[in-house]
């Protein structure tokens, strides 16, 4: 842990010592206001049988903002400090591979996580802003923001691995949003072809527009939960390898 902590503590601050941490942050609050705010216009159009919490999520704003949040947030992880040399001085010292991958990706998930709190804040004082009924239960809330971090978690550790793989940020931000999209895609299989195949329950599984749907209908569905955080844990190590790699090869 001595070890550990002042690593976690140097990649967080570096995110809000350069202007990219507070653009992603301005960027995030924009995005997520303009989700709620074409909500609320949708609700007030049109009677709708859903929660202002699902409305949000299932705008058509949402899973384009939200994909490429995370080659934002990873992509200089690895490439940036393999390009600038301090990636080689790190792997030459007592440091374990497992610290460095471990902090990085930490640090990024506390990140992503404090991008949120703007919008749950926003949420929990709907009532006392608009001074209406609020149109949601806090347990929805809940169960939303519980599957975003997990899918989150899975998605950074997706992009700390694309990071590991070269020096080039961009290329590193490029395979992460491939890798994320074909993610994304996969829940549209049963949706295309239809559910009558083989292979169909593990395609539903993978559906993380499915879970967020569940989750925002206050469903509290353990089998995605359990799903994505193996896949991180899974995915973490073959960043751990990857690094590892690099480290002995020198």
């Amino acid at each position: 842990m001595k070890t550990l902590l002042p690593l976690i503590q140097k990649e967080f601050r570096s995110f809000w010592s350069s202007p990219l941490g507070w653009v992603l942050f301005a960027y995030t609050i924009l995005m997520e206001g303009v989700c709620l705010s074409t909500a609320m216009k949708g609700l007030a159009d049109t009677a709708i049988a859903e929660n202002l919490v699902f409305v949000t999520f299932h705008s058509p704003n949402f899973w384009f903002f939200f994909l490429f949040l995370f080659p934002l947030i990873t992509m200089r992880s690895f490439a940036e400090e393999e390009k600038s040399g301090t990636l080689e001085c790190l792997l030459t010292t007592q440091i374990e591979t497992w610290h460095l991958v471990f902090s990085k990706f930490i640090a990024r998930i506390l990140f992503y996580a404090l991008l949120w709190t703007p919008g749950v804040f926003v949420f929990l004082s709907f009532g006392n802003i608009t001074e209406l009924p609020i149109p949601f239960i806090k347990e929805v809330l809940f169960t939303t923001h519980l599957y975003l971090f997990t899918l989150g978690a899975f998605f950074i550790a997706l992009g700390c691995f694309a990071s590991s793989l070269t020096s080039n940020q961009i290329i590193a931000g490029i395979v992460t949003i491939g890798l994320l999209i074909l993610q994304y895609f996969l829940g549209f299989v049963t949706v295309i072809w239809g559910d009558q195949f083989a292979a169909s329950d593990i395609f539903k599984l993978f559906s993380a527009q499915q879970h967020l749907t569940n989750a925002c209908r206050g469903i509290l569905d353990y089998a995605p939960l359990l799903l994505f955080s193996l896949l991180t844990l899974f995915t973490l190590l073959l960043t751990n390898h990857t690094v590892n790699y690099r480290r002995w090869k020198r």
